[in-house]
């Protein structure tokens, strides 16, 4: 008889997930079989669910990106990796290793990439599988319900915050302080920068000072752009937007010095407005920025392991999916939830 295993499923484009059950999957080649402990819920897993961006999952599929469990087999080949070994998912699932992007440190942006919880099935589940070339090491010691968050929000947040090019003892800005947000406060402070905080909610603002953020805007009261301008004397040097409403996108402008980073870890559907007067005559630098490479993650995971960065965490179980995402559309998590299994 062949062995099943809980999962929540995505049978169809939608607000709800459904609780069943599947075939255990063996590991192939360069794969293990992992037993969840944890796995946090992104973002990313709602837009997933509901099929929302350009590029879109297939249906049956089972989310989850931020899964954190034990190594119970491997399949063929050399592995750097054993069975008991605690591991994770990660959003980058896997990449070919050979093209251009591979070889030159942004296995990111690898045309065949595959993605955790999106092209493969995820960790909303009892198991899943991952590729030992690219999963996850967990620090020893770890909590695994606390850990899952930085297998992406961790990773793409520290990611995005080197790409801003903020240095120790200059001014970043958060906008945004939600699953992202909050931790990407955390790094900062721990980086050395200066940290500026902007949401809509005050219990997200106070999360953001609790974190270390030694100055808040709450942007539905006050317009971010003077406000950081007059608080920095010109703007700040680096804006990260993690959030995902499309005026916090135009706000980043304003709230840039001339010669300043802006960069885009938030995913809204649709375009935002680029006003090119302001960002020619600022001499502005957009980017986006796609999680991080698995030298990113290993950085991200010894800030966690050195005891710098705490993500806010509630738990929840399996069977409270749907209604977290439901809590999720209407901004009302603070931190991250996390499914203990």
């Amino acid at each position: 008889m062949t062995e099943k295993f809980t999962a929540a499923i995505v049978e169809k484009f939608g607000p709800e997930l459904v609780i069943g059950e599947l075939e255990l999957p063996k590991p192939g080649p360069h794969q293990a079989l992992v037993k969840l402990l944890a796995s946090g819920i992104c973002h990313t897993d709602l837009h997933a669910a509901e099929g929302d961006w350009p590029v879109k999952p297939e249906p049956p599929f089972v989310p989850g990106h931020e899964g954190v469990g034990e190594v119970v087999a491997l399949g063929e080949g050399e592995h750097d990796v054993k069975v008991g070994d605690i591991v994770g998912n990660v959003w980058l699932w896997s990449a070919c290793g050979r093209c251009e992007h591979c070889r030159t440190g942004w296995e990111t942006l690898c045309n065949q990439a595959e993605y955790g919880g999106y092209t493969v099935d995820g960790s909303f589940g009892q198991y899943m599988l991952v590729d030992t070339r690219y999963c996850a090491r967990i620090p020893e010691g770890a909590n695994p319900v606390e850990v899952a968050p930085i297998l992406c929000a961790g990773v793409t947040v520290y990611k995005g915050l080197k790409m801003t090019d903020t240095r120790p003892g200059q001014f970043v800005v958060v906008s945004g302080v939600g699953g992202l947000g909050h931790i990407a406060v955390q790094y900062a402070v721990a980086m050395g920068m200066r940290v500026i905080a902007v949401d809509i909610s005050e219990d997200k603002l106070e999360l953001a000072r609790k974190h270390g953020a030694e100055y808040v805007i709450n942007g539905r009261e006050t317009d971010p752009g003077p406000a950081v301008e007059a608080y920095t004397k010109g703007g700040s040097h680096g804006v990260l937007v993690t959030a995902v409403h499309p005026n916090a996108f135009r706000q980043a402008i304003d709230m840039a010095r001339k010669g300043g980073t802006i960069v885009f870890n938030g995913l809204p559907p649709g375009d935002f407005p680029a006003p090119i007067f302001d960002i020619v005559f600022k001499a502005l630098t957009i980017r986006g920025s796609l999680v991080g490479t698995r030298q990113d993650l290993e950085e991200a995971l010894d800030f966690y392991a050195r005891g710098m960065i705490k993500p806010t965490v509630t738990e929840c179980k399996l069977d409270d999916v749907n209604s977290v995402f439901e809590d999720m559309r209407h901004g009302r998590i603070d931190g991250r939830m996390s499914i203990r299994f």
